[in-house]
């Protein structure tokens, strides 16, 4: 028989078992008495010998070692196939995985065997992949060549694909430029999680959305719990945030039934509005909130409340986990969240001692970190009301400050998405 195997990448699967039904063949083509039936394992490892001793050929066709397995240890077995040497011989493992077969880089057989256990492993990543084949054999470069297995997959190309990256815009100006926190806003729902009632029957859960607003500007986070995703209930919780919060001028939602439906409400509500003082009515136009939808299929321009939902989920599947409360103490827990949200630092820690303050979205909303130990009472301190009003107009003035030379700088690098990418 030719020593020079033509196998193509259509027979990768079962390597050996077409070289040995090939051996076979060739083997009834020269003898009378005939061989039938299934492969036999002498067979078997016969084709298995003949193809792992002429890949060696190619790496050792000199008298010496090569340099780049010397730190292997390689030796000839009693077959003449070269082995990893190595420092297992006491592990309590297969011989085969003491001592594989080493395969030099660039072989045919080893691209093959690497094609074949992919497959029949359901396309098993590269660090999978390597680890199959090393039970047996010892490929030279064999990450790389498991990498580029799985890379090169079709299957594993159309179940994952590289889809189209645009580069990463620029901030819109809701988002660089000084407003009173939730001027603008982005909104959006989480949930569902399930609580209990105290009148209600034992082992009765309800489910409840957590209303989840963040600011544009100084990323300030407040929580509001829903009952359901009712249009009328969410109108009413967003009445609860306006009154405590302050009005919204523009709101961001995505194009979700329930924000769709409410916005329809409330521009009907705003039509109807017809009062017979003409300044009342001017009132209610100026506090007409401007509702926006961001286009459909476009989750990367909801980044930001999307990251805030990320956040408080981080939270609350850590502090609940498998527990059911009742409706007031999720509420509570809930709070809690958010408090620790808005206690979080918007710009990178200073390493100087001196310097233990951060900015947070608290310092917009109480002047500190909502989470951090209240200031003194200095109600009994005789100050100038002028002088109080101007202290105060210049701590405001001082977050606004670094705000825009700290905050307004960790926006500017481009994350992700820094290059065009085509299928």
């Amino acid at each position: 028989m030719n020593t020079r195997f033509v196998i193509t990448p259509e027979k990768s699967n079962g390597i050996f078992v077409f070289v040995s039904k090939t051996n076979l063949f060739n083997y009834n083509c020269r003898n009378k008495s005939k061989k039938v039936g299934p492969l036999t394992v002498a067979e078997f490892k016969e084709s298995e010998i003949k193809l792992i001793k002429h890949a060696q050929r190619s790496l050792f066709d000199k008298k010496e070692i090569p340099s780049s397995i010397s730190n292997l240890f390689p030796f000839v077995d009693g077959e003449g196939i070269v082995r990893v040497g190595g420092r297992l011989e006491n592990a309590s493992v297969p011989y085969l995985h003491k001592h594989p077969a080493i395969l030099p880089k660039g072989s045919k057989l080893s691209k093959l065997y690497f094609n074949s256990l992919h497959t029949s492993l359901f396309h098993v990543g590269p660090q999978g992949l390597l680890n199959a084949v090393r039970q047996k054999f010892w490929p030279l470069s064999g990450r790389s060549i498991a990498r580029k297995t799985v890379h090169q997959c079709v299957t594993c190309f159309k179940s994952k694909p590289i889809l189209f990256s645009q580069i990463m815009g620029n901030l819109p100006s809701e988002r660089v430029n000084i407003s009173n926190p939730f001027t603008i806003a982005g909104l959006d729902l989480c949930g569902p999680f399930l609580v209990k009632y105290k009148n209600q029957r034992k082992g009765t859960l309800n489910k409840v959305y957590i209303f989840v607003c963040i600011c544009f500007s100084t990323k300030a986070i407040p929580l509001e719990l829903l009952s359901d995703l009712t249009s009328d209930a969410l109108i009413a919780t967003f009445k609860r945030f306006t009154s405590r919060r302050s009005k919204c001028f523009k709101i961001f939602t995505d194009n979700a039934t329930n924000f769709v439906g409410a916005n329809s409400i409330l521009k009907k509500f705003h039509k109807s509005i017809n009062f017979p003082d003409e300044n009342l009515a001017k009132y209610f136009v100026s506090e007409n909130i401007d509702w926006k939808f961001i286009p459909p299929k476009s989750p990367h321009l909801k980044s930001l409340w999307e990251a805030g939902v990320k956040s408080v989920k981080h939270h609350l599947k850590r502090a609940i986990g498998n527990l059911h409360f009742t409706f007031e103490e999720f509420q509570t827990i809930m709070i809690q969240v958010e408090g620790i949200l808005n206690s979080r630092p918007l710009t990178p820690l200073s390493s100087d001692a001196d310097n233990f303050d951060v900015l947070t979205p608290g310092h917009f909303l109480i002047g500190r970190t909502i989470t951090s130990i209240p200031e003194p009472n200095l109600i009994d301190v005789n100050e100038n009301r002028l002088s109080r009003w101007e202290k105060i107009t210049k701590v405001v003035q001082r977050t606004w400050k670094k705000w825009k030379s700290d905050y307004l700088n960790t926006l500017q690098a481009r994350s992700k998405w820094i290059t065009e990418k085509m299928i």
